[in-house]
């Protein structure tokens, strides 16, 4: 695992296309329990270098019911996006995750994390990704059918705090999905 993520630090694949240059982030260990797969780094993130070191990263925290120390721990959380660095803004937040990383890496670390009991898939880039033909037609309706893709996947819209607007819209989210995430994490960890 430390080879395979010196290689991902080291990585320029995509760095062509990256306006602020590359800084790729993860966080992972073959005894992780749990799998984080979000979307790609921010700005602070790029930064800090530290995964969901920013308000996403807060209510993250709280919707998993887990502090900062056990979510940075490695070998119980691994923290893994679909686009490893930060792949810049548009008009109305950021890019996409570039689509160079997860083909690239994410068999490889997936096949060392065999203690792996959970992969949380964080927006519709990690579903679509993940899910593939059996993700539903929204990001809504995949995360209102969270219980069909247990016991391996529990998907999830992404934790910004542009997402609040979802959530005030899908009240379901917070009264029924957040309490079995909890439940779900708590068992593992």
């Amino acid at each position: 695992m430390d080879k395979l993520l010196k290689q991902i630090r080291s990585c320029r694949e995509c760095e062509a296309h990256l306006e602020f240059g590359v800084n790729p982030v993860i966080a992972a260990s073959p005894e992780s329990k749990i799998i984080i797969i979000g979307q790609a780094p921010g700005r602070i993130v790029h930064n800090s270098g530290v995964p969901w070191d920013d308000k996403s990263g807060d209510n993250l925290r709280t919707w998993l019911g887990i502090d900062k120390a056990t979510f940075y721990d490695a070998s119980v959380i691994a923290l893994m996006p679909m686009g490893f660095c930060y792949p810049g803004k548009n008009k109305t937040g950021d890019l996409p995750p570039r689509p160079e990383c997860a083909p690239l890496w994410h068999t490889k670390l997936l096949t060392l994390m065999k203690d792996a009991k959970l992969i949380l898939l964080i927006g519709q880039y990690a579903q679509n990704y993940y899910l593939r033909e059996q993700a539903k037609n929204t990001l809504t309706e995949t995360v209102q059918h969270y219980k069909y893709y247990l016991p391996k996947y529990f998907p999830l819209p992404h934790p910004s705090p542009r997402n609040f607007i979802w959530q005030a819209k899908n009240p379901w989210f917070g009264t029924e999905v957040l309490p079995e995430l909890k439940k779900y994490i708590h068992q593992i960890i």
